[in-house]
């Protein structure tokens, strides 16, 4: 990157990292259960709700236990089923036309990152009729109060339900961009482990290293507070506790809420001090290809934290101990090198590889110029680089590698939007 942009860089993320203390940030209120839903929405004296969900979602009967609730609480609803994975201009604008035709006055996001990001931009079109998502792409585009808006994830791992992101797609060009603005964040986060239970050994893990990846992008970036480091080192800490048995033991409860409480965490942490590079990454790889948002970013997180070098040893290392993979007393390069292990060996614990089959490399250049103007110069990324130097990383990932194409295709046997995340995804500004 050259000088000129390098100082731009900094000098912007500075001035936002100074404004951090001033800025309306808020957790949501953490609800335990979907069945505590109509309450809220009587107590908000709204009418009528819209639920945004995918067809996946719909034929695990996943939203059973929300709409029984509603029933019984004598609170009529509609539902919105389309949502695709990397969800799309097109989703939100035939959602947006059945909360207007049905008189809706709050919604409901159900699912995983792409249901949740189609819920917030939904509601931002709703507060602003005459401005197209475009021009609401990038930072405090919005600025009105949306109408009551709730995240149920299906997935512990995008973190959408915190933060104030909205990962979208072009449905033409398939250009994917993140609308950020305060007004997202959704009231309510649901964080029910019963939604969770029937999520697939796959998916379980490659949205649970999605959360990882938001932990420790946003605790190695330049723009932390004491609060994101506390929630991220917290993630980092739960994530490696319970992962495991997440994925061998898909029933146990426990292990369940505490990967949501892992992901919501993640997402508080890089709502306020973002992701970085790999997300950028992942991000033009999902709005290209359709890869899933958290086995892009589980391919890519190892890779990134290698090409840092030194610049996160100090980091890492704290990281790791919070990981319960090293001590106080660990050199830090040392503690740094077994975090990175540690990742690499739980992608291969859970059959994930090192390549996304699907680059193409006449496309290489597009997608580095994509994820340049995603990253910078938002993201306080350890060390900058512009799309030239992201090049490399595209052909890195490109050879064909035999168990990321099973996984991948055990993966499409699934209903695929339970394991999306927009960014979100979503997911930093992009979950």
């Amino acid at each position: 990157m050259n000088p000129l942009k390098k100082i731009y860089c900094r000098t912007f993320q500075t001035g936002l990292k100074i404004a951090l203390p001033f800025l309306p940030y808020r957790k949501p209120k953490i609800v335990g259960s979907v069945k505590a839903l109509p309450e809220v929405i009587q107590k908000k004296k709204c009418s009528k709700v819209l639920i945004i969900t995918d067809a996946g979602i719909r034929k695990l009967r996943l939203t059973r236990r929300l709409e029984k609730a509603l029933t019984d609480a004598g609170i009529p609803y509609c539902i919105y089923d389309k949502t695709v994975a990397n969800p799309t201009t097109d989703n939100v604008s035939e959602a947006v036309e059945i909360y207007r035709n049905e008189g809706c006055d709050c919604i409901i996001g159900f699912g995983g990152g792409s249901s949740m990001d189609c819920a917030k931009a939904v509601g931002a079109c709703i507060v602003k009729p005459k401005q197209s998502l475009a021009k609401m792409k990038g930072i405090l585009k919005v600025h009105k109060r949306l109408p009551l808006l709730m995240a149920v994830p299906t997935t512990a791992g995008t973190g959408s339900e915190t933060t104030l992101a909205a990962v979208i797609t072009d449905a033409q060009t398939r250009y994917k961009y993140a609308i950020n603005d305060f007004p997202l964040i959704p009231k309510y986060a649901v964080l029910d482990p019963k939604v969770t239970l029937s999520l697939p050994p796959f998916i379980t893990a490659t949205t649970g290293m999605d959360a990882l990846t938001h932990a420790v992008e946003a605790y190695i970036g330049n723009s932390t507070t004491y609060g994101t480091r506390k929630d991220a080192l917290l993630a980092v800490k739960l994530i490696f506790e319970n992962i495991d048995t997440a994925y061998t033991d898909g029933s146990n409860v426990e292990a369940r809420r505490n990967m949501l409480h892992a992901s919501f965490y993640a997402g508080c942490a890089f709502t306020k001090s973002y992701v970085g590079y790999v997300h950028a990454i992942a991000h033009s790889l999902g709005g290209e290809y359709n890869v899933p948002h958290g086995l892009a970013n589980s391919v890519i997180l190892p890779m990134m934290l290698e090409s840092y070098g030194e610049k996160i040893h100090k980091k890492l290392s704290r990281l790791a101990v919070a990981a319960g993979l090293a001590d106080e007393t660990t050199p830090c390069e040392e503690a740094a090198g077994q975090f990175i292990q540690a990742v690499k060996d739980m992608k291969k614990r859970f059959g994930i590889g090192d390549k996304i089959p699907e680059i193409q490399e006449t496309d290489i250049p597009k997608l580095a110029h994509y994820a340049d103007k995603e990253a910078n110069p938002l993201y306080p990324v350890p060390v900058l680089m512009d799309a030239s130097e992201l090049e490399p990383y595209y052909h890195m990932l490109m050879e064909e590698d035999s168990d990321t194409e099973d996984q991948r295709e055990d993966y499409s046997d699934t209903p695929r939007n339970i394991g999306k995340e927009g960014d979100t995804e979503h997911d930093g500004t992009g979950n």
